[in-house]
């Protein structure tokens, strides 16, 4: 798992930049890989993390489709670890998650090492 845990925070690191801490938790507070795949099942965006983690093109995501699957607490909760308003966070989120979820899966699958979120 340790494995798991140091590509998955140089992922975030690489997309993220400075932002990288901030994101790198909220990842972990929604579960991670198997986490966000849950969420976006349930948030009727199956197709769109799917994308994501498959071989073609990434389905882009709107700041408000993000808003509905993941809830606006925890984009409140990012926006102020990062000290700048909701929508700005949201829009972040929007553009950087299908990044980090694309460049954790480079086989097109969700590793089994992520089948549990990765720890602190």
């Amino acid at each position: 798992m340790a494995l798991f845990d140091n590509l998955f925070s140089t992922v975030v690191s690489a997309v993220a930049g400075d932002k990288a801490p901030a994101l790198n938790q909220f990842l972990k507070d929604n579960g991670g890989l198997q986490g966000l795949s849950e969420k976006f099942r349930n948030g009727d965006a199956a197709d769109m993390f799917a994308s994501w983690v498959g071989l073609d093109e990434n389905k882009e995501i709107t700041p408000e489709q993000i808003t509905k699957v993941l809830g606006n607490s925890p984009l409140q909760e990012f926006a102020n670890k990062l000290g700048i308003d909701t929508d700005k966070a949201t829009e972040f989120i929007a553009t950087t998650l299908p990044q980090v979820i694309d460049k954790l899966t480079p086989d097109g699958k969700v590793p089994d090492e992520a089948k549990e979120a990765p720890t602190a």
